[in-house]
This record gives structure tokens, sequence and C-alpha cells, in this order.
């Protein structure tokens, strides 16, 4: 029977019993570890795209090649790296609230992270 509430409202919020606990946890606020991952997305992207943004202009009005060079190649990997900074800060926040399943899992991820980038650096001979 449809009470014509919204989804997760229950109706007893409706006679000051407070909202039910789907809605409470709609309207939580951040947590520790959402907060510190976003910096770190911020950062991330921030830093990469100056550097991105700096390195096409000295490309675009011919100054500095060697210095662009290295702004583009720093941005390119800047960039790469932000999510697994975002595992690591993962990783850590979880060992912190001693939740040791999840930080075995996304320590896992990390593994895999890495095993994935030094594989594709031997199969095209770089390392």
């Amino acid at each position: 029977m449809p009470s014509g509430l919204p989804r997760g409202i229950s109706d007893s919020s409706r006679w000051g019993r407070g909202p039910s606990a789907s809605a409470k946890k709609m309207t939580s606020s951040p947590s520790r570890l959402e907060r510190l991952i976003g910096a770190v997305l911020r950062a991330g992207v921030t830093a990469s795209s100056i550097c991105l943004g700096a390195g096409l202009v000295l490309t675009l009005i011919g100054g500095g090649e060697a210095i662009a060079n290295v702004l583009l190649h720093t941005g390119i990997v800047v960039l790469l790296a932000t999510p697994v900074a975002r595992v690591v800060v993962s990783i850590v926040e979880y060992a912190q609230q001693r939740d040791w399943t999840f930080t075995l899992l996304t320590a896992i991820v990390l593994v895999e992270l890495l095993a994935s980038a030094v594989a594709a650096l031997i199969f095209n001979k770089r390392l």
C-alpha cells in the first residue's frame, strides 16, 4: 500500500519518529576516507592538467622543446599514478580503522595494478 512518500522515508517519520535508517544513510556526510580519496583525485588531476597544459603551450609557441616534453611526460605519469595513490590512501585508512578484510582486498588491488604496470614495461622491453 503506497503512502505517497519518497522512497526510503517511512510513514513513521510523518508522525515525528524520525526518518528511516535508509533515509539517514542517503543524507549522511562523507566519511574521512571519501574526503581523502576526493582530495587525492583532485590533486592528481589538477597537477596533471597543469603539467599537460603548460607542456602544450610550450610546444605550440615553439619554446623549450625539452622542457615541454618533460612537462607532457610528467602530466601523463601523474595522471596514471593518481588511481594508484587512491588505492594506497585506501589501504592506509582501512589499516588505521583495523578493517583487515578491506585492507587485504585493497592491497591485492594494488599488487595487481603494479603487476600490470611491470608486465607492460616488460612486454614493451622497457624494463
